[in-house]
């Protein structure tokens, strides 16, 4: 006798103190109002998906050491696949076209550097002698307005002056200590390398091996939601690097026709910020009319300004709403919103990754919750190890 027919007695029937147990529980179950139920419900299970939540990002943030490289891999991966592809599709061997992707963006980033380590080098001691001298020309402008008494005057502008003097300090010593971290660098950067050769290399090996840890009747699924967002993720870094070389030229070459020094180291840096969407491009343009205001005067800062705010208008209007949200399908409220929670939770690098990972999983959960790997409904882009469209179903497993 089994022992669910023990527990319901002869003849798989309930016993009276069971079934007694049993209208107990249906009648304090119908005293609880159906709303209740359904909000409790909801409850814990939002708890539940809260915990893995900030359990996964608790694990990001003790491992950045090692997340930061490999996320950064994939993105190189993303961004040099088109050309990538082209060339194996040009019967280009594997090994070669790896070497020529890699040498290619190792030289553009060379090229780059070289321009604004030779431009700050060339120019940095007159900005600095320039910055001296209008400081000078503040200070007497205030004296010579009268708003203030002399005395608090100097004593306002000493302690602005010991207040830089401090900060500055504070970087030195940030550089000092960012400097006995160059190993954590180094190593950083040769595990983003060796994963960027081994996703290239290797790939359709990894993702058998990654789609095999999950159940047989899922790897269909898994399969069409990791392409549909590796195809936006693909999306996402062309249309960035686009966006970011449209602010970099337009405010570079705005300050360079204005006249303002240090023009490239501008461009560059306006460059990088803006692979943070939105917020990147406005500290780093204010950065631009800072300069500007320093060396050139209050006239040329202005019109500085107003270019650093035509290109934001040209980025904000045209090419995040139309070509950025077509990319990432993210609206742009939740773009903002997700890149202050990733500069919140880790820092520069949450910033710079909290977009394309809101855009990939964005991708994946309406994938799976639209079933579209059923109709065939894939993406024309294939996943970066792949030259050939494939599926992996639930009769692979000898062929993996």
């Amino acid at each position: 006798m089994s022992v669910n027919a023990r527990r319901r007695g002869p003849f798989g029937r309930r016993t009276a103190p069971q079934r007694d147990r049993a209208r107990i529980e249906e009648t304090v179950t119908d005293t609880v109002p159906r709303g209740l139920q359904i909000a409790a419900a909801y409850g814990w299970r939002l708890l539940v998906v809260a915990g893995v939540v900030a359990l996964i990002v608790w694990l990001v943030i003790e491992f950045t050491l090692l997340v930061v490289p490999v996320l950064i891999a994939v993105l190189l991966a993303a961004l040099l696949w088109p050309g990538f592809s082209w060339m194996l599709r040009r019967r280009v061997p594997r090994a070669v076209a790896i070497v020529v992707s890699l040498v290619t963006t190792l030289g553009l980033i060379t090229g780059l550097v070289w321009l604004v380590v030779w431009q700050v080098r060339e120019q940095a001691e007159e900005v600095q002698a320039r910055g001296a001298e209008r400081w000078a020309q503040f200070q007497e402008w205030v004296l010579q307005t009268g708003i203030l008494p002399a005395d608090q005057v100097e004593e306002i502008l000493g302690f602005a002056a010991d207040f830089l003097r401090e900060q500055s300090h504070v970087l030195l010593t940030g550089a000092w200590s960012v400097g006995t971290t160059v190993g954590h660098v180094a190593a950083g950067a040769l595990l983003a390398a060796f994963t960027l050769v081994c996703l290239l290399t290797d790939g359709e090996g990894i993702w058998r091996w990654t789609v095999r840890l999950f159940p047989s009747r899922a790897r269909d699924a898994v399969d069409a939601a990791a392409r549909n967002g590796w195809a936006t993720l693909m999306n996402y870094a062309r249309t960035q690097i686009f966006v970011a070389s449209i602010d970099g030229l337009g405010i570079g070459l705005g300050a360079a026709l204005l006249g303002v020094p240090l023009a490239i180291p501008i461009g560059v840096v306006v460059f990088l910020a803006s692979f943070v969407p939105f917020v990147g491009a406005i500290v780093s343009g204010a950065l631009a009319v800072l300069i500007a205001l320093v060396y050139n005067g209050p006239l040329i800062a202005i019109a500085m300004l107003a270019v650093v705010l035509a290109v934001q208008q040209l980025e904000s209007h045209v090419l995040q709403p139309l070509i950025m949200g077509a990319a990432v399908r993210v609206h742009p409220l939740a773009v903002v919103l997700v890149v202050m929670a990733g500069s919140m939770a880790g820092g520069i690098a949450g910033a710079l990754f909290a977009v394309p990972l809101a855009a990939f999983v964005n991708v994946v959960a309406v994938t799976l919750s639209s079933r579209s790997w059923h109709s065939g409904d894939l993406p024309e882009q294939d996943l970066i190890w792949r030259t050939e469209p494939r599926k992996i179903g639930r009769g692979e497993e000898e062929n993996a």
